[in-house]
This record gives C-alpha cells, structure tokens and sequence, in this order.
C-alpha cells in the first residue's frame, strides 16, 4: 500500500484542523452528512484500507439520501445555524456586535470556506490513492443548485458577514429559517416540511371576515399592534383554510404559522415566550377550539390572550378557530336561581365562562353558507379546475351533492369539486 503522499495526508490533516477549530459554527458540522465527510477525513488519514472503504459508502449512501452536492450543504448549514452570532444579528446591526463575536464568526466563515472547497471529486481520488483501487470510486456528482446568497456568491465568506448578518434577520436561523409551519409535539417545536398549500385566491365568499384577518396580519408584519382573533361559524365555512393560506400569502415577508393542539395548550406560555426575541411574526394556531369546566388549558390561553407580569410579545398572535361563540360549555346547571343564596358569586361564574371569548380582540363570524352563497363557491372552485360543465349542469349535481352528502358549505363546494374532477377525469369527459 503506497498511501496518500505527505502533500495530501496534509491537505486532509488540514481540513480536519478547520473543522475542530470552530468557535461558534461547531453543530453546522452535526448533520449527518457533516459528520460523514469527517468521518472519511478519519478514515483517509487512518490509511486502512477496510476503514477508508467503509466511510467512503457510508459517505455516499448519506449525500446520495441527501441529493445534495457537498457545498450546497455545508451553505445550507451555515444559513441555518444558530449560534450567538447568528441570533444577535437578527435582532442587532451587525456594527454593535461585540467585535470578539464578529471576529470569531469571520474565522469560522473563512475555516468552513476550506472545507466547502473540498470537491467530491477529491474525495475520491484520494480513497483510491489510498486503498490502491484499479478503478476511481465514482464521485457524487449532482448538477448544483442555483446559488444561495450571501455566501455561495462570495469570493470570501469572512467578507460577506453584514450580508450574511442581513440574511439571518430576514430568513431567520434554525427552525425558523427551514421552515415557515410549524406544531407542537413531545414538548419541542417541529417543523412541518409539506403545509396546506391552499391559497387565499382559491377561497370565495365570506369577503368580509377574510379582508378584516388579512388587514389584521398585515398590521402584525408591519409591527403595529394586532390583535388575536376568534373565528367563529359553522363548520366546512373555509375557517381553518383561511389561516393556513395567511401563510401561504406573507411566508416571504417573515410570517410563520405555529400550530398547537389544543392538548398542549397547557404549554402555550412556554412556546410563545422564546419568540418575543425573533424578528419573524407568528401566528399560534388552535384549531377547533373549546373548553370543559376547570381545563388548565382555558387558563394558559386566558395567561397568553391577556398577559401577566411579563409584557405580552408584539410579533405573537392567537387564531383560533371555533364552531362555538362561547368558548367553554355551559350548562342549564350552572345557571342560578335568583333566591339562590350564592346568586351574586353563581353569575361570577357564569359570566367568566360567557366572556372568554371576548379576550380575543376580533371575532369574525362564518355563517352558514346558503344556497347562492353555496353555489357562488362551487362556480370559484370549478373556475379554478378549468371545468367546462354547462353551469346549471353544474349547480344541479352540487345542489344534488349537497342533499346527500354534508350539506351546503365550503367544504362540501370542496369534496364536490375533486369528486366530480375524477369522476369526469374517469369518464373522458
């Protein structure tokens, strides 16, 4: 076995060296593809021919898994990294920095620079080098993305730290910047990594309540004061989707949607505080929103929709979605009787179930869809699948529709479109 020569046991030595070195990027090499390539780095530098095979297929397996090329990657890491750089430069002009921060994170640019231009390619030369292979190992090759500013159109990374300070307060870092929704689960945030694609101009009818939540959303992302919302209304009336297409319209401009369960809304406090810090707006979501009597849910919401001690966070607001105007069940029970002893604390009672609702700043009512206004969301919907039908064909099977399946609503209009798309679809109609 003849090995690497110096020159190249020095150049893998080296790369190794700055990654090690790392100050303040140190889990952007935590990916496991990152920690694939170090792992040949180990291999390579090792000189064993069984170890340097194993971490090369391991190495391929992993950025083949990834369809990624070895530098869009590491760009990609680098982007979403959090770290105190990364983090104060989302809320601090890059110049107040402390300038032992800025230092630190342009040496860690430069050293991941190195590592980016560590081609495939190289890789694998040096595995046949070492393992005297007869035949190249094929490199991954993979037609690169386009490039990702700031950094994959820089000549020098440890340059183009006010841009990439500029990026992070736009796009924000971690979970925040790879992912615009988001739930609650286990105790942690998670990303959702495909959303309800639905868009505000597939929506029709009930103008009203939509443009008065878009003017609302829109004062949320200009960082007026917004206020948390309530939609109330029937169910199938397009509620939910209306939130979910929010999303869809300003996800560029810094919005992000945070779903929460209602089960978890015990840790409402504990999620929406860490985002007064970020310079994104967020929407906590509750769907399908209500409570029992004595539900620790009720009181972390009334805690987030009124605040406490701690100043409620601008850039955070509540939709929540409700086929109840009165958010917490009411029985005949707790209604007292006027020559009830206790009839002053029993109405106390009562009027604190009434009013929760009133917390929020807006409630926007969804009434039942009637029949034109049934029919005025079938005709936007089949507009939109390019259906063809005569249109009073058309009315009658979504009247037809309706009678027999869930009745007139939005989300009936919905069924009854994507049913009939297939069955003309099957039909070559």
């Amino acid at each position: 076995m003849s090995g690497l020569s110096s020159l190249a046991i020095a150049d893998v030595q080296r790369y190794r060296q700055q990654a090690v070195s790392l100050l303040l990027y140190q889990t952007v090499l935590e990916s496991p593809l990152c920690q694939a390539f170090l792992g040949l780095l180990d291999a390579l530098c090792s000189e064993e021919n069984d170890a340097c095979l194993r971490a090369y297929g391991h190495w391929f397996r992993t950025i083949a898994q990834q369809q990624q090329t070895w530098g869009d990657h590491l760009v990609q890491q680098v982007l979403r990294n959090e770290n105190p750089f990364s983090l104060q430069a989302q809320t601090q002009p890059v110049e107040t920095l402390p300038p032992a921060l800025l230092e630190a994170a342009q040496q860690d640019l430069a050293r991941l620079q190195q590592l980016y231009q560590c081609s495939e390619a190289q890789l694998a030369r040096w595995v046949q080098t070492v393992c005297q292979l007869p035949q190249l190992p094929t490199p991954w090759s993979l037609e690169p993305a386009p490039p990702a500013p700031p950094l994959s159109q820089a000549d020098d990374w440890s340059a183009a730290i006010a841009d990439l300070a500029t990026y992070y307060r736009q796009h924000g870092t971690g979970l925040l910047g790879e992912y615009r929704a988001l739930g609650w689960q286990d105790g942690h945030l998670v990303g959702i990594p495909n959303p309800d694609p639905i868009r505000l101009g597939q929506l029709a009818a009930y103008d009203s309540p939509r443009q008065t939540l878009i003017q609302n959303t829109e004062f949320l992302l200009a960082g007026y004061p917004a206020l948390h919302v309530l939609l109330y209304g029937s169910r199938g009336s397009g509620k939910s989707s209306l939130v979910k297409a929010l999303l869809n319209q300003y996800g560029d401009q810094g919005l992000r949607l945070i779903e929460v369960p209602k089960a978890a809304l015990v840790h409402l406090p504990q999620i929406v505080d860490p985002l007064r810090y970020r310079p994104q707006k967020f929407i906590v979501f509750v769907d399908d929103l209500s409570f029992e009597e004595d539900d620790d849910a009720f009181k972390a919401l009334k805690v987030v929709l009124e605040g406490s001690l701690t100043a409620r966070p601008q850039n955070v607001v509540v939709y929540a979605t409700s086929n109840r105007r009165h958010l917490v069940r009411e029985f005949f029970a707790d209604r007292p009787a006027p020559r009830d002893a206790d009839d002053l604390q029993a109405w106390d009672t009562v009027q604190e179930k009434l009013s929760f609702s009133d917390r929020f700043g807006l409630t926007l009512t969804f009434e039942a869809a009637d029949q034109p206004t049934y029919l005025k969301i079938v005709h936007h919907l089949a507009a939109q699948a390019e259906l063809t039908l005569d249109p009073s064909d058309l009315e009658a099977r979504a009247l037809q529709w309706a009678t027999r399946h869930n009745g007139r609503s939005g989300r009936s209009a919905r069924q009854f479109i994507d049913f009939l798309r297939a069955d003309l679809a099957a039909t070559g109609v």
